[in-house]
């Protein structure tokens, strides 16, 4: 018999995550990890918790997770926003608690881009008169 699984993929900054939930007892894998190995820091652990927390299902669901590109910071808020989507997938009336929280929304900021003539994307080099 096939599990019901619930996928969706998430985006921040360079960090891409895919997500699988299936209903369990709260089991978290990130790369083939534990969840705790992977996200050390415990404010990372939280933005991941985020979307489980607006909807009152800690614990209700397994989480498998792939996450490639960028930092543990993007990668973190990647993860959030495939998880939220996951779970509106699971049950569409989740829609409100989660609009409400601010998950449903993709941060659009990136990097900006490397200019030429300066030291970094806006630092300009040392101005020296003589």
């Amino acid at each position: 018999m096939a599990t019901l699984s619930y996928e969706a993929t998430g985006r921040r900054k360079t960090s891409v995550a895919r997500v699988a939930l299936v209903p369990g007892n709260g089991k978290k894998v990130v790369n083939e990890r534990p969840f705790e190995e992977y996200f050390t820091r415990s404010t990372f652990a939280m933005v991941v918790d985020q979307p489980f927390k607006a909807t009152q299902t800690e614990g209700k669901y397994d989480l498998t997770a792939k996450v490639s590109g960028g930092g543990i910071s993007g990668q973190a808020g990647a993860l959030r926003l495939s998880i939220a989507r996951a779970l509106l997938k699971a049950d569409p009336a989740f829609r409100l608690s989660l609009r409400t929280a601010g998950l449903l929304t993709r941060d659009p900021r990136e990097h900006e881009r490397m200019k030429y003539g300066l030291a970094k994307r806006r630092k300009r080099f040392q101005f020296s008169k003589r």
